[in-house]
């Protein structure tokens, strides 16, 4: 069983939302194998986000996220990987998808909800650094 990391970002928490997100994976057979609610400190948002480190929207990020409350999951299932990135949907809400849960609650390409990893490689070094 292929495994990935879902993380449901600050502007989805505060929406209170995380059932509504988490039954979208569920509907497809996906299985939340792990789960744990935590405020990520600089440390663990530099090594999870590290391929953007530089860029102008890194500050931006880190402070969305760091000192907010986040749900990790590690989600389970056959070809998990790609399905979680197809019912997260386009990074940017507004090319996302309709029915797609960026498109359902993101406001913007940060505040788009979720993060789900893009590829094996990603998904193991990601759950590394959460779980």
């Amino acid at each position: 069983m292929e495994k990935t990391l879902v993380l449901i970002k600050p502007d989805a928490m505060k929406k209170n939302i995380i059932g509504k997100i988490i039954s979208m994976y569920e509907e497809k057979g996906l299985v939340i194998e792990d789960c744990k609610m935590v405020v990520p400190s600089r440390n663990i948002l530099e090594k999870h986000y590290e391929e953007h480190i530089g860029k102008d929207f890194f500050e931006d990020l880190i402070k969305f996220m760091e000192g907010e409350k986040i749900i990790a999951l590690v989600v389970k299932g056959e070809n998990s990987i790609s399905i979680v990135r197809q019912i997260n949907g386009a990074t940017d809400p507004s090319k996302a998808d309709p029915g797609t849960i960026r498109y359902l609650y993101g406001t913007d390409i940060q505040q788009n909800a979720v993060h789900g990893s893009a590829n094996k490689d990603d998904a193991k070094r990601e759950i590394k650094i959460w779980f």
